[in-house]
């Protein structure tokens, strides 16, 4: 399909809030139920002490917000690390580079300060162009063992081998 012309990625604001819910339903819509659980999940987060606002990113094409990525905090075992999630980019611009950029940026910005890890649980052939890899391999788990195939890593330059057990993401991931 191309690309999308030019996409800005800067760190979300205040402002931004609502235009992020737009593009997040619109991306996770599903047919036939106005429920969209992702924007109960940002909206949780932004409430919460897990969020992390530096790493909260939207991507903008013609000063228009058309994706959006956060990482916030979670654990492996006592050690924090971080969950990606959700990452959204409106449908008509989906599969234009707007992801990719979102990503690269978000994972450049939690390697700058001094993050080991990012964990998420999502399509494997998508995310492995980013350097996530099977969580297993690093000895990490998530607590419901169904999620295995799509649970990914991505370590960062902080990582030590020493991060391993059970993940566990941000309260509001358990409510929606």
């Amino acid at each position: 399909m191309g690309t999308v012309g030019t996409v800005l990625i800067r760190r979300e604001t205040p402002a931004d809030a609502g235009a992020v819910h737009a593009v997040t339903a619109a991306a996770f819509a599903r047919s036939g139920s106005p429920d969209v659980p992702e924007t109960r999940l940002l909206t949780e987060l932004r409430a919460s002490e897990d969020w992390i606002p530096a790493l909260s990113f939207v991507a903008l094409v013609e000063n228009v917000v058309v994706g959006h990525v956060v990482c916030s905090r979670g654990r492996v075992e006592s050690d924090p690390v971080l969950a990606l999630g959700p990452l959204s980019v409106r449908p008509g611009r989906q599969r234009r580079g707007v992801g990719l950029a979102l990503v690269h940026t978000v994972l450049g910005a939690a390697d700058a300060l001094g993050e080991p890890l990012v964990v998420l649980l999502g399509a494997p052939g998508y995310y492995a162009r980013f350097g996530f890899r099977p969580a297993e391999e690093f000895g990490i788990v998530p607590r419901t063992a169904e999620w295995r195939a799509h649970f990914q890593v991505r370590t960062l330059s902080a990582y030590v081998p020493e991060i391993r057990g059970t993940f566990a993401y941000p309260e509001p991931f358990d409510r929606v």
